[in-house]
C-alpha cells in the first residue's frame, strides 16, 4: 500500500507555496518590487494615496523615443511640405560645454560678464535655430514646428509683442524657451548705462511676470553691444549673450562665415515676419532653413540644452 501523507503536512506545504508565490510576484499578482495597488501612504510620501501602477513595462530607451519620434516627423515633413525629413539630434550632454566669448567679439575687462558667442563648442552635427523680435505671430509656424518636433528658442522685444502675450504662451506652452531681445529693440551702444539697463532689465521684468521665468539668455538688437550693456546684462539675471553664424530668410541664406557653411554647434538666427517683411511666410522660412541643414547633414538641437 502506498503510505499517505499526514494532512497537516500537505497544508503546510501548500502554505509555503502560497506564500512564496505571493513574495515572488508582490501584491496583486504584480512584479516583484511594484507598488502595492490597495489604500495607504505611497512610498516615500508618508500619508499619502498610492500610486495606481499599470502593467509593468521596461523604460523606453532615448533611442526607442528617437525612433518614435523620427517616424512621426516623417509624417510631419510630407504633410508641410518638407525637401526631406529632418534629421534626429543626438542625445543632450550630460555637462553643458563651456562657453567663451568669440575671439574678436570681446570688450574691455569682459572676463567676468557674459560670452558673447556665435557657435557652441561641440563635436556634434548639429545646429540651434532662435527667432527673434515677435512682430509676425503665425498660427501656422506653432503647428508646424511642434508636429515636426523642431526646437527653437525665441528672442522677444516688448514693443512688438504686447499685442499679443497670449500667442507666446503657447509657444512657451510647447516648449521654447522664451528671451530676452530688450523692450524696444534700440540701438544699444548709443545709449547711456541707465538706459540700457531699462531695455535690457525692464525687459527681464516683463517676461518674467508674463510668463514665469526670467530669461537667462540675452540678444542685443542688431547684434550690436558694449561693455555696458554686458554689465547691465549681468546685473539682471542673464548669463550668455548668443549671436548667430548664419541667418535665414524664405528665399535664401545669408552667412557670417568665409566659407558660406554651417559648421557644428553654429547658431542660426531668423526673424518673426510674414509676406508683408519678406518673400514668403514663416512655414516658407522653416521648409528652407530646413533644407539647407538637412542637406548638409546637420540636426537641430535644444540650445538651453548647450548653453
Amino acid at each position: 500500500m502506498k503510505r499517505r501523507r499526514p494532512v497537516s503536512s500537505v497544508l503546510v506545504a501548500l502554505l509555503v507555496a502560497v506564500i512564496g508565490s505571493g513574495c515572488a510576484a508582490g501584491p496583486e499578482g504584480g512584479d516583484a518590487g511594484a507598488p502595492d495597488k490597495r489604500g495607504g501612504a505611497a512610498s516615500g510620501q508618508p500619508g499619502g494615496p498610492a500610486q495606481q501602477a499599470g502593467p509593468a513595462r521596461a523604460p523606453d530607451t532615448y533611442a526607442q523615443e528617437a525612433e518614435r519620434k523620427q517616424a512621426a516627423r516623417a509624417v510631419a515633413a510630407k504633410k508641410w511640405g518638407l525637401a526631406g525629413v529632418p534629421l534626429a539630434a543626438p542625445a543632450p550632454p550630460a555637462v553643458k560645454p563651456r562657453i567663451t566669448t568669440r575671439e574678436g567679439f570681446e570688450v574691455t575687462d569682459g572676463d567676468a560678464l557674459p560670452p558673447v558667442f556665435t557657435t557652441v563648442p561641440t563635436k556634434e552635427r548639429i545646429v540651434f535655430l532662435t527667432m527673434d523680435d515677435g512682430a509676425e505671430k503665425d498660427p501656422e509656424l506653432l503647428r508646424m514646428m511642434t508636429e515636426l518636433d523642431i526646437p527653437y528658442s525665441a528672442f522677444l522685444s516688448d514693443y512688438v509683442i504686447n499685442d499679443d502675450y497670449g500667442y507666446f504662451a503657447q509657444m512657451q506652452k510647447r516648449g521654447v524657451t522664451l528671451n530676452n531681445h530688450t523692450l524696444n529693440h534700440r540701438y544699444l551702444p548709443g545709449l547711456s548705462y541707465g538706459e540700457q539697463k531699462k531695455e535690457i532689465c525692464d525687459q527681464q521684468a516683463k517676461i518674467e511676470k508674463r510668463y514665469g521665468k526670467r530669461p537667462t539668455l540675452f540678444r542685443p538688437p542688431y547684434g550690436n553691444y558694449n561693455r555696458d550693456t554686458l554689465a547691465v546684462a549681468k546685473s539682471c539675471g542673464v548669463t550668455a549673450v548668443p549671436l548667430w553664424s548664419a541667418e535665414a530668410f524664405p528665399d535664401h541664406m545669408e552667412w557670417r562665415e568665409w566659407d558660406r557653411d554651417l559648421h557644428p554647434g553654429d547658431i542660426i538666427l531668423t526673424h518673426f515676419r510674414g509676406r508683408e517683411d519678406w518673400k514668403g511666410s514663416m512655414p516658407d522660412m522653416i521648409r528652407r532653413v530646413m533644407k539647407t541643414i538637412t542637406d548638409k547633414g546637420y540636426a537641430v538641437a535644444r540650445l538651453e540644452d548647450y548653453v
